[in-house]
């Protein structure tokens, strides 16, 4: 649909909903990888529409919830205490608008790294642990009983099959992954009392003002499950936006947070039961960016977002390689050195190229705002990560290749095979091949994710 069709639409359904007014300030927000949000005003009133458009209705496969569960489901949270938005109108199929419902806007912050970064918002990163732990702690107090129909309880033993069944379908092959698979299966827990869990609890879902969280937002992920896997989706290491070290959400210490859900809900944390569902969140997202890869390759959702969110699976591997790394003891050096700048001469590399593309992108970024300037991040991001594999690829292909073949020779044994026995990654020939090989994905992928700096700092 375009623009002006879209606020056309838009126009009769809020004078049909909210009375006469006019709509000003319109805007997509930034990011949404499976649905649209919408900033506007309407009779100086400031709302959100979160919306699957009509042209996008296959997209609901990938959501937990329904957008009218979730419409559901924020409106009984909000009566049970938890900081959620107000949900004041429904979009039904005469509206022309697709799927979707309207919240009052919240004021607030919700980029991680302006929250992270930002002197203004010092005081309220301090009463994150707090907040995040009395907001979770409200979740899981919720009234089951009360509940959407549409939303599930699977135990741990479950969700694990079911993440191995889809990294197979979408043709997953990182041996990293196999191993963190083979790790959970052995140390899978039994199934612990269930209650309501959020399912996407981290920065970037929180609404944040200068006193703390004002909102708990993007409820589609909601499911019925143990506890712990709410907090330690809040601990996954790509969701700590660049602060590796501050295990929760990138603004506290893991004991802070277990603590101060401690304190709020009375319930104490079991470290082997966290740590299970540590990795397995962590293994989750990677299968996740692996399907947001395959979504743009079958042509279900051909966004740039897709394929650069599909090449954070290297993200994934150092992290899922950083948290193993306890389980087999310790490392011993790696032999590693920083690729260098390129020696360019004679005719243009491809990498001039992409280099030259990469800067007028970025001359031409200006005072984009919104989803404007996201999408042109996007492609700066995409043109960084093409321009480093046409530079970088070669040497790291022919050093993998070298490794991979010695490795084969003398222990005659793949990485492939590591899903049946997580142990091998006692072997030192393995184990430095996958941290060798994950470095060097991740150099050419997103040299400056956070985890990369900790792999470094540990191994070489």
């Amino acid at each position: 649909m375009d623009d002006a069709k879209f606020r056309a639409r838009l126009i009769e359904f809020c004078r049909a909903k909210f009375g006469e007014g006019a709509l000003a300030r319109c805007e997509r927000l930034s990011g949404g990888a499976n649905m649209a949000s919408w900033a506007f005003d309407w009779g100086g009133r400031e709302y959100v529409l979160r919306q699957l458009p009509e042209d996008a209705a296959h997209v609901e496969g990938e959501a937990a919830l329904s957008l009218r569960a979730q419409a559901d489901l924020i409106a009984i949270a909000r009566r049970s205490g938890v900081k959620a938005p107000a949900v004041v109108a429904r979009l039904s199929a005469s509206d022309g608008l697709g799927q979707g419902f309207v919240m009052d806007r919240v004021a607030g912050e919700t980029m991680p790294h302006a929250i992270l970064g930002q002197p203004r918002f010092e005081a309220a990163v301090e009463a994150l642990p707090v907040d995040g732990a009395r907001e979770l702690a409200a979740i899981h107090a919720m009234d089951l009983a009360s509940l959407p129909g549409e939303i599930v309880a699977r135990t741990p033993s479950e969700r694990l099959e079911l993440l191995v069944a889809d990294y197979d379908a979408l043709g997953g092959a990182i041996p990293a992954y196999d191993a963190a698979a083979g790790w959970l299966h052995e140390h899978c827990p039994e199934p612990a009392e269930t209650v309501l869990l959020h399912g996407d609890f981290r920065m970037g879902n929180l609404v944040v003002d200068d006193r703390g969280i004002a909102a708990v937002l993007d409820w589609e992920l909601a499911h019925i499950g143990d506890p712990l896997e709410d907090l330690a989706y809040l601990c996954t290491p790509s969701w700590r936006f660049g602060h590796w070290e501050k295990e929760a959400g990138g603004f506290a210490s893991r004991q802070e947070l277990l603590e101060a859900y401690r304190r709020e809900s009375g319930q104490t944390v079991a470290r082997a039961r966290f740590d299970w569902w540590l990795l397995y969140n962590t293994l989750w997202w990677g299968v996740c960016c692996l399907r947001m890869g395959q979504s743009w390759r079958d042509g279900t959702m051909r966004t740039l977002e897709r394929p650069i969110i599909g090449r954070r699976v290297s993200e994934v591997e150092i992290d899922l390689l950083l948290l193993l790394e306890p389980q087999r003891g310790a490392s011993r050096p790696l032999s590693w050195a920083e690729p260098g700048d390129a020696d360019y001469r004679g005719e243009s590399h491809y990498g001039e190229l992409l280099a030259a593309l990469r800067e007028r992108e970025k001359a031409r970024l200006g005072d984009a705002t919104g989803h404007a300037r996201f999408d042109a991040l996007m492609a700066i991001n995409a043109l960084g990560m093409a321009q480093r594999q046409a530079e970088l690829g070669p040497a790291f292909s022919t050093a993998h290749d070298a490794r991979l073949a010695a490795m084969v020779r003398s222990k005659d044994r793949l990485p492939a095979q590591l899903r049946a026995d997580w142990t091998l990654l006692r072997d030192d020939a393995v184990w430095d091949h996958l941290r060798l090989t994950a470095m060097e994905r991740l150099t050419i992928d997103q040299p400056k994710y956070a985890g990369l700096a900790v792999a470094k700092e540990r191994w070489t």
